[in-house]
């Protein structure tokens, strides 16, 4: 090996020695002092950036900096989709299926216009911020709902979404990629796109989830029972890879692998419980890792000169997306569901709950790596928004909760957070019995 290329690998391997050691005491802090870790995620990419000391240097057009976003994010929406829960999807389909659609739609369509004339963006380099912005943040609202007892139909929905819209958002912000890549835009075909990219990867997901799946259950005699954990990384990358090759989303496929697994036993598949646990743990300890990656780089990443250029009229965008966008997205998604009975503050409630986090940090730094125009300004407007989200919204809410009369008195079911876990569970109920 050549001088060089050791120099190179021995950078490579400090700076991820650097990112997940920061990252651990920082989880640890966060747990100690009860604040979301991303919130100190971030600041260690602060300090240890460019930004500060420049410990942790990765260039955002390095292919180690899009490798890591990719893998990132990809492992991360599986994990989501491990979370959705078709039992859910049952009793509120038709707010879900709203909330995953529409309203990543109507958001980026409504902060999409504040952006263009508050910050001064051409229209659709804005509803690429929008779109950017769309997605909620499971591994944020997890926690919450795990430390708080919220209403089993309020909390699941929540939850729900915040899974099923990352890849909407994902499929949502590639298309409008596509739109300023190529200068044209019509509102058929980008539907069109993205009902293509949707529906591709939804297939390409379908096939890999239910082969692999079938090969560690006992429809298969548990043949790669024990080898569950090296298949996962494997059966992510290669659903990815695929649907992108095939012109679909990979962002999708992986995310309804996930959802196969996390409902394994709908299909009549089940796996030995010591293997399931182990999978288990190998997912949430892999989720936490990339996590502190992913909002490292970002905090690594802020351009504070643009943060303070764009602070006043960032403000107004993000206050636009808290108060007005969300409000009227939950009201036009889950008034029409008679079924699933909403009250007035069920509904407040979901106005307000809505972090954002893992999903928008990576897409802004894979649009920065990709060199897109006005990236820099996008993900300065994305740190704005985790941060406004985390500290304002995610820190009420128990007492907006409380406030709304819809805090349980009885300790947290199992059931209540099905398979709804980033820190403790990937699938929170008991594992499937040895068959």
């Amino acid at each position: 090996m050549g001088s060089d290329a050791m120099h190179i690998a021995t950078h490579v391997l400090v700076i991820f020695a650097a990112l997940f050691v920061s990252g651990a005491l920082a989880a640890k802090v966060a747990d100690l002092i009860k604040v979301p870790d991303v919130v100190l995620f971030l600041l260690i990419g602060i300090v240890a950036g460019p930004p500060g000391l420049n410990l942790i240097n990765v260039p955002a057009e390095s292919a180690l900096n899009q490798l890591m976003l990719i893998l990132g994010a990809s492992f991360l929406l599986f994990h989501g989709g491990t979370g959705v829960s078709f039992r859910v999807l049952k009793q509120v389909w038709l707010t879900l299926t709203l909330l995953s659609t529409v309203a990543v739609l109507l958001m980026t369509v409504v902060v999409g216009y504040t952006a263009h004339y508050a910050l001064g963006l051409s229209l659709v380099t804005a509803m690429l911020l929008a779109a950017v912005l769309a997605s909620t943040d499971p591994a944020t609202l997890v926690p919450i709902f795990l430390a708080i007892r919220i209403r089993d139909k309020v909390a699941q929905t929540v939850l729900s979404e915040s899974a099923l819209n990352d890849a909407t958002g994902s499929i949502c912000t590639f298309a409008i990629l596509g739109v300023l890549s190529t200068g044209e835009f019509s509102i058929g075909g980008s539907l069109w796109q993205f009902v293509l990219l949707a529906g591709g990867g939804i297939l390409v997901g379908i096939v890999f989830g239910m082969l692999s799946v079938f090969l560690v259950s006992n429809k298969a005699k548990f043949l790669f029972a024990d080898y569950a954990q090296v298949l996962l990384l494997p059966v992510i990358i290669a659903s990815y890879l695929v649907a992108d090759r095939l012109g679909a989303s990979g962002f999708m496929a992986v995310f309804v692998v996930g959802l196969i697994y996390g409902n394994m036993e709908h299909f009549g598949m089940s796996m030995p419980e010591e293997q399931f646990e182990n999978l288990h743990g190998f997912i949430n300890n892999g989720s936490l890792l990339l996590r502190m990656v992913i909002f490292i780089l970002l905090g690594a990443h802020v351009d504070f000169a643009v943060v303070r250029e764009y602070l006043l009229p960032g403000c107004a965008v993000i206050a636009v997306f808290m108060l007005v966008a969300r409000p009227l997205s939950v009201l036009i998604c889950a008034l029409p569901d008679r079924k699933a009975k909403w009250t007035r503050n069920e509904i407040i409630f979901m106005f307000w709950t809505r972090e954002t986090g893992v999903i928008p940090a990576a897409l802004s730094g894979m649009l920065i790596g990709m060199g897109v125009k006005h990236a820099d300004v996008i993900a300065a407007i994305t740190f704005m928004a985790i941060l406004a989200t985390l500290v304002i919204q995610a820190s009420t809410t128990k007492w907006l909760a409380g406030r709304l009369g819809l805090l349980e008195d009885e300790p947290v079911h199992e059931e209540v957070l099905h398979h709804q876990t980033d820190e403790q569970d990937l699938f929170v109920k008991e594992a499937p019995s040895h068959e």
